[in-house]
């Protein structure tokens, strides 16, 4: 983190341009990132989502993924895309349980590098929205390090980690459970919406983060306010 601050997060992107080999990675490098002081209903978004076999990147794998484009914090749904990957290791039944993947669904799902390539198309330039960004950064540099052996620069805007900020600055306390998607999509009276869904949960995300900006008065804010570290 203090090495990107001091480097800079295009810097470093110019950098790893000269380095990648593989013409996924070159492309998704060679747009710029959005600049820093860019108002927040500026700047191109796409919310994501994975579902995986566990938590631990290094050995669970990616089970499906949903996107969408954000673009002028309006949600573009012509360009959803959902998927599940044939990730090549049996299901638990608590995976099963979870988010109603069969191993038989899964063995009809696509490859993990087709599917990588598509996603690193379609965040090339943008900043990615997610909630609770360990999973999708830690899986998305996972795949990158396997499939290319450089894991990109990555920007993230966390709504978790948003709203945890907030609760912080409170007296009141509060219980973990309440930074979860739907207790904070219930705070803002949104609807439920299927969980463990990839495409489903990307889009009750970036609902969120269009009702936190409006109910706070933040979509003139520049991006450097927003971004997970």
């Amino acid at each position: 983190m203090i090495y990107r601050q001091l480097f800079g997060f295009q810097a470093l992107r110019c950098r790893q341009l000269k380095q990648a080999t593989h013409e996924a990675v070159k492309h998704y490098l060679s747009l710029p990132l959005p600049d820093k002081n860019t108002p927040i209903k500026d700047v191109p978004l796409i919310t994501l989502d994975f579902e995986t076999t566990g938590l631990d990147a290094k050995q669970d794998k990616l089970l499906s993924v949903g996107y969408s484009q954000v673009n002028q914090l309006k949600i573009c749904l012509s360009t959803a895309h959902h998927q599940i990957i044939n990730c090549q290791q049996l299901l638990t039944a608590d995976n099963v349980g979870i988010h109603h993947i069969t191993d038989q669904e899964k063995s009809r799902g696509e490859q993990l590098a087709d599917e990588i390539a598509l996603l690193l198309e379609a965040i090339a330039g943008k900043v990615i929205l997610v909630h609770y960004a360990k999973i999708e950064r830690t899986f998305l540099q996972q795949a990158c390090l396997e499939l290319y052996g450089i894991s990109p620069i990555f920007l993230f805007i966390d709504t978790l980690a948003l709203h945890k900020q907030r609760f912080d600055q409170q007296t009141i306390p509060y219980d973990p459970s309440e930074l979860r998607l739907s207790e904070l999509r219930a705070r803002y009276e949104l609807p439920d919406y299927y969980a463990h869904n990839a495409l489903s949960d990307a889009i009750a995300t970036a609902e969120l983060l269009q009702s936190y900006l409006y109910q706070n008065n933040l979509e003139n804010k520049p991006l450097k306010n927003f971004l997970s570290w």
